[in-house]
Formats: structure tokens, sequence, C-alpha cells
């Protein structure tokens, strides 16, 4: 059995004895097995459990149609969304390579395989043969190739650069770090030829932006567009509606429900409520802590929950006073009181929230302490920076899902115990997505959505020089570590890397979180085949419908 695991990959046998000794859980065994190319129902073989089905079992096509609520923004661009909702439908029509479950584990889809050499520099991606386009061309590697090129390129602004950077691209993240890169081997192979050991390549894959497109269509959707899943667009108006179509020709097993429609109820939660507890709607794409205690009344609906990574971030960018100065940087963390506020903005709902932007659901966390909330110390720090009686400084964030002011503003009645004045401006979302990364918003408050890893959350929003670091932070020795973090395979070595990680953020990083939440949601009792994630992603594939 041994030698067989050495032909997949020759660390599996040393990670086959841990599981065994104990010294890996079988979380992190099914997540870096699978990784390394060790199919899923043999790694569960392994860890000794029933293993959970990626796709739903075969259910009877309908003529149903499904509506949920979910706001509708831009699509066009599907390489440079900003958020998880863009992605649910685009998702419907176009596949990625990979995909990674509610489990935490990364399966192929549009890939058939892949293989990680020893050293984890070189990965061949294989590809499922005879998946077909929409409009029946063969999806073949020249297809792969060209998506993976644009999300390296600059100039697309995809958030896949922040992922790939460390290992696919030269120190300033403008070009391929050698031409062959990215490599052809032949009609349905890739080969991924890195400057630096990367384990996570495969969950990279999975990154909502990386939807695989026709290159046809130069990287535009809308309806009608090209695509290898399961549904056509056939209807979509921004802050209205899409309407999707269960198509003909899907290589998978064929969708059961004909139409599903994403319906745009805007920012008020009171009118989500009512849409689905009138039956307008069959469930929603997100719960909001303001409509808690009403979905829990509505007994025609069950409430779907998952503990995530997602979280809020208050973000300083330190190429603007006060924020230059690592010590004020500080004093705002030490301000906080984060159990306290995940009572106050999220009914208690999650964790309270660590500053390092890692979660003990990644599985490389390390605990390095919990920074408690110390206001004269907090005081200590900016009198050193030359603020001994504070500052006034102004705030933006969203108004919407209302935990999102009621943290800033409790975070803001702490600061304001360590002379911090902050003014608060609420904006419209479609307002403040427009300057979440700009330099014009020097302090600012963004939500982030789960990521499996901890060194995916920070490579996309602290790693030098890429397109979602909205606070433009820059620091060689993070980004150093970071590389080295991400490609240790064993992970309690990965660990020790992510314990200085995590104190470089917690000194000197521009970061604070107060709650990492407890994600939910509510859907018709009706719908079947539906599964929390915990980055909130829907599988519309996987959904049947019991009619009345």
């Amino acid at each position: 059995m041994s030698e067989d695991l050495k032909k997949i990959h020759s660390y599996l046998p040393k990670l086959v004895d841990q599981l065994q000794e104990g010294r890996v859980d079988r979380r992190e065994f099914l997540r870096t097995s699978t990784l390394l190319g060790l199919s899923a129902t043999a790694a569960y073989g392994f860890a000794g459990i029933t293993q959970k089905g990626l796709v739903a079992p075969a259910r009877a096509q309908s003529n149903a149609t499904v509506r949920i609520s979910m706001r509708v923004g831009t699509l066009e661009n599907p390489a440079t969304y900003s958020w998880v909702y863009d992605s649910n439908v685009a998702r419907q029509v176009c596949d990625y390579l990979t995909r990674t479950d509610s489990e935490n584990i990364t399966h192929p889809i549009l890939l058939e395989n892949w293989e990680a050499s020893d050293d984890l520099k070189t990965w061949t991606l294989n590809l499922k043969q005879g998946v077909k386009w929409s409009n029946g061309d063969e999806f073949v590697a020249d297809h792969a190739i060209w998506n993976l090129k644009r999300w390296a390129d600059p100039a697309v602004g995809s958030s896949v650069l922040g992922l790939i950077k460390g290992y696919l691209m030269n120190d300033e993240g403008t070009e391929l770090w050698d031409p062959k890169a990215i490599e052809q081997v032949d009609d349905y192979t890739i080969r991924l030829n890195c400057r630096s050991a990367q384990l996570a390549v495969p969950e990279h894959l999975f990154h909502y932006p990386a939807l695989i497109l026709h290159p046809s269509e130069n990287g535009v959707f809308g309806v009608g567009s090209i695509g290898t899943g399961a549904y056509s667009m056939t209807e979509y108006e921004v802050g209205r509606k899409v309407v999707l179509k269960r198509r003909e020709g899907y290589w998978g097993k064929p969708a059961a429900i004909e139409t599903i429609e994403f319906i745009d109820n805007g920012d008020d939660a009171a009118t989500e409520v009512a849409a689905l507890s009138s039956g307008q709607v069959h469930g929603l794409y997100e719960g909001s802590t303001q409509q808690y205690a009403a979905l829990q009344k509505m007994e025609h609906v069950q409430i779907h929950q998952v503990g995530t990574a997602q979280t809020g971030v208050a973000r300083m960018q330190p190429q603007h006073k006060p924020w230059g100065d690592a010590r004020v940087r500080k004093a705002m963390r030490l301000a906080l009181d984060t159990e306290k506020l995940l009572q106050v903005a999220h009914l208690g709902l999650g964790l309270p929230g660590e500053h390092h932007h890692v979660c003990e659901v990644h599985p490389e966390y390390a605990d390095v302490g919990f920074m408690k909330q110390d206001i004269e110390g907090a005081k200590a720090l900016l009198a050193e920076a030359g603020h001994p009686d504070g500052f006034d400084t102004e705030i933006f964030c969203k108004g919407d899902p209302e935990w999102e002011p009621i943290a800033v503003q409790a975070m803001a009645q702490m600061w304001q115990q360590i002379g911090v004045r902050v003014k608060i401006s609420v904006l419209p979302s479609t307002q403040y997505w427009e300057i979440w990364n700009k330099p014009t918003a020097p302090f600012a408050f963004t939500t982030w959505t789960h990521r499996p890893l901890g060194v995916m959350a920070l490579g996309l929003a602290y790693r030098t020089g890429v397109p979602w670091n909205e606070s433009f932070y820059s620091n060689p020795e993070f980004d150093a570590l970071l590389t080295k973090a991400e490609g240790i395979l064993d992970v309690d070595e990965r660990r020790k890397v992510m314990v200085e990680l995590e104190n470089v953020m917690l000194e000197d990083g521009p970061a604070c979180i107060p709650l990492w939440r407890a994600w939910f949601t509510a859907m018709d009792k009706r719908l079947k085949g539906y599964e929390a994630h915990p980055t909130s992603y829907f599988f519309c594939e996987n959904w049947s419908f019991e009619e009345a």
C-alpha cells in the first residue's frame, strides 16, 4: 500500500502514519491528501469515515421554478468579481477546474485529476475529456490556459493574482516568472512550473473569480454566454433579477430544477423576510441578525448554519497619517473588546475576532495568545507615537447587512476610550464597493468571506501589490513568511511559520477584526439538496424541489 501511495505523492505514506498516530486529525488528513492527488474515495477510506457526496443523488427532473432572494450586481467580468453573490449567478453557467466542498475537501470538476511533484513546484493538471461547451465546442487545454493567463495579467485586475503571485509571478507581480510557468503538454494536460513550492494550487483554482470562460467571449459574461455549466442565463437586469434555464447537453448529471431565479430585494431585511414568508421566494442568499428571530418562527423554512472565517476588517492604509505608525495601528486593536463586539454586533453567533485574520477553523491556525482589550496599553502606544490626546478620523462602512454598522459603532465607542474620535460615514452598498480598495478611503470597514486556508486570506488581503490589498500594506518580512508557509506540507511545521505571520499582523498589521461570523440562511423545506457552504456558494445543479 505504501508503494502505491508513493506513486501518487511521496509524502502520502507519512501523512497516513501521522493520521494513525493522531498527529493530524481526519479533517486535515482529508484536505491534504486530496490536494496531493489522492482520490476523495481513497482518502475517506483511510480516515475510516463515510464519504459525503459532492453531487446529489439522482432525482427526477421537474418544471419547477425556484426563486432565491439575492443581490444582483454587475456580472460582466467574472475575473474581477468582488462579491460571492455575483459568482453564484455565473457559477450555474460556467464551471471551475476544481471545487472545495463544505468540508474543506477539494475535488476535480473540469479536471479529471492532478499530480504534484515531491517539491510541490510542478503541478500537472489533467482535464476531463468529453466536456462540451454550450455551443458544442469541446473543452480543451487551450481554453483553460487562456483563463489562467488572463488571471495572471495585472491589467485585468483579478484577485486570483493575490493567490498565485508567490509561485507563478515575478517579484513585482507584473508577469509570469518564466515563459513556461503555464505550459501546455497536450490537448488535455497543463503543467504549472512554479518558482516556489505551493500546496494549495487546487484550492486556488476554486477561488470564486476563477470561473472558466470561453475565450471567444473575451472575458465578458452576459445573457446567452457560452458555458460548461448546467444552466444558461436567459434574463439579467442589475438590481432586479436573473433567470437561469436548465440546458440540454450538460456534461454532468442533468439538473432537476428547470428554472432558477435570483430576485434582488434590495438592502431592506424586512422586505426579504416578507418575500420568504409569503412564498414569493424559496430562500435567502444569507440571513441577517435582524431577521434571525423572524426566521425561527417560520414553520415552512429550515435555518442552515455553518461556522466560518467570514469576518469584517477595519483596515488602515499606512500611506496615510496617522496609520503609517505601527504603534497607532496596534493601539486601535488593543482598544477593542472583541468578545463584547461579537455579542453586540452578531448575537454571539460565531467567535470573537483575532486581529491576524487567521481563524480557528483554518487548519494551520496557531494559538499565539488572544489579544484582549488593553485601554491603558493602547493609550501608551498613542502617546509614544505623538498622539497623547488621541486624534480625529473618519471611517467608511456599508449600511447593509445591519451587523456591519452596528459593529463599527461599537468599535468607535471603544476607540473613544483611548482618545480616538471616529466619524462614521455609512454608504449604500453600491457606493461603498466603488471605494473599498481605493486610497481615497484611508480607514474603512470591509467584509471578507471565508477562505479554506488562513494563508489564502492573508495572500489575497495583505500581500504586497495584489489587487485586493485594500490597505496597501507592504511588509517584505510578511511576504517572505507567507510564501514559505504556502509551500510547507507538514501542518505542524507550517503552523510554526504561522506563529511568525500572526505575530507580524498583531504587531505591525493594518487590520482590526471584531468577530468571526457563524453564517446562516433560510430555505424552504421543499428545497432538497441544498447544503450550507462556509463561503455562501450555491450549486443549483444539486438541488431538487418537492412541488405541492
